[in-house]
């Protein structure tokens, strides 16, 4: 049999392989998880990289350190969480008046005085609780008043569009009042709607 292969369990290289007592994989073990580098560990105790890795994550090694503190805002803690108790109140407002203008628009009122962003989601609960009656004459409404938006609403058979379709529609149709909305400048993420 020739030689020239190497037989199962002989390294490939014809390198002697490393073999490491329990003994020298504990001082490993203690080293790294009191925070030395894999590398160094890896350097001073003679022992493979790549085998430190698979038993530190076999043996779930674990460094015992706490977890960095979250970084300070630039503008300190307190004016941080006065811009995210602001802005929680804002989301929490803006969540409120949808659920009054679906309450509304699920009691049979017409859908007023409400943002163009939610016409779609409205317009599909509507058809969905009060059913094909109500969603056809929405759309003669809206047709009947001129709305140039109707098409972005409805398919040319009256049926209504898939509700990202129209929230794609809407969005491309007053793209810059989305991109303002969105705090998106002039001339940057061309690519955005």
């Amino acid at each position: 049999m020739s030689r020239d292969v190497p037989c199962f369990g002989e390294p490939p290289t014809g390198r002697p392989q490393k073999v490491r007592g329990d003994d020298v994989w504990r001082q490993v073990r203690r080293a790294w998880e009191g925070g030395e580098t894999a590398q160094s560990c890896a350097r001073r105790f003679d022992v493979g990289l790549d085998n430190l890795w698979r038993r530190r994550a076999k043996e779930d090694w674990s460094r015992d350190r706490p977890e960095d503190p979250a970084p300070e805002p630039t503008v300190g803690w307190d004016r941080h969480a006065e811009g995210l108790l602001e802005a929680f109140e804002a989301r929490l407002a803006e969540v409120r008046e949808l659920a009054l203008h679906l309450a509304d628009t699920l009691a049979g009122r017409e859908i007023e005085d409400v943002s163009v962003w939610h016409l779609g989601f409205l317009f599909h609960q509507r058809a969905e609780r009060l059913g094909p009656e109500t969603a056809a004459a929405d759309r003669e409404k809206v047709r009947a008043r001129g709305d140039d938006w109707a098409d972005d609403v409805w398919d040319a058979d009256g049926r209504l569009k898939p509700l990202a379709a129209i929230d794609r529609a809407l969005i491309r149709r007053w793209r810059e009042d989305w991109r303002a909305e969105q705090g998106l400048p002039e001339g940057v993420a061309a690519w955005a709607p």
